[in-house]
């Protein structure tokens, strides 16, 4: 008995167009971004259900320059992408290591200083709140520090060009949601209700 060859087809030999990959890639991201609103929303849910009316008394000033330099990282993420769909490779790399020291520096400002003042994790139901929803949302934006250093790397490296740069794009959409998610938890935080001495 010979044995029967297997028919080619015409699919398995076919190879993704980046095109096609980037559509992927994007629908995926989306779906991820959509996943991480049932989070971020448990937490404002949490913080008005358990402080109501009230917040923690937080340093005014610290809060506003922290959500300033997290608003200007955005612009120079902006300018990055815009840069690298131009081939312009020196103002994509310079505009990449400006958001990170910037999101580095928001960084310092939420975790190394707002951390580090009178309200503490137990302080009841202010210190919980505030620590899980900075926290989360510090964790968040060091991926994103971290994601922009190593896209910085690769494009230093001769990675990205105008017609194929979805690594950056991917990194700039990131950036751009966990700014927004801070423009949610900014007022949450340090706006919204009667400050409370603890």
């Amino acid at each position: 008995m010979s044995a029967v060859a297997e028919p080619v087809h015409e699919h398995d030999t076919h190879e993704e167009s980046y095109e096609e990959t980037t559509k992927r890639n994007r629908l995926g991201l989306w779906l991820f971004f959509f996943s991480e609103i049932f989070l971020f929303g448990a937490l404002l849910a949490a913080r008005f259900y358990l402080w109501g009316n009230t917040r923690p008394a937080l340093n005014q000033t610290l809060g506003l320059i922290t959500t300033s330099v997290l608003l200007a990282s955005s612009f120079f993420m902006a300018w990055s992408e815009s840069a690298i769909k131009y081939n312009d490779r020196k103002t994509f790399l310079r505009n990449m290591i400006i958001t990170a020291a910037l999101g580095t520096l928001f960084l310092i400002g939420v975790v190394g200083f707002e951390w580090g003042g009178e309200l503490k994790p137990t302080d009841g139901v202010y210190g919980a709140i505030f620590y899980i929803m900075t926290g989360i949302h510090a964790l968040h934006v060091l991926s994103g520090v971290i994601l922009i250093l190593i896209n910085w790397n690769l494009g230093r490296m001769g990675h990205y060009s105008a017609d194929e740069h979805w690594g950056i794009e991917a990194a700039a959409v990131y950036w751009h949601y966990v700014d927004v998610i801070w423009l949610f938890f900014y007022p949450a935080l340090y706006l919204i209700g009667q400050p409370v001495q603890l």
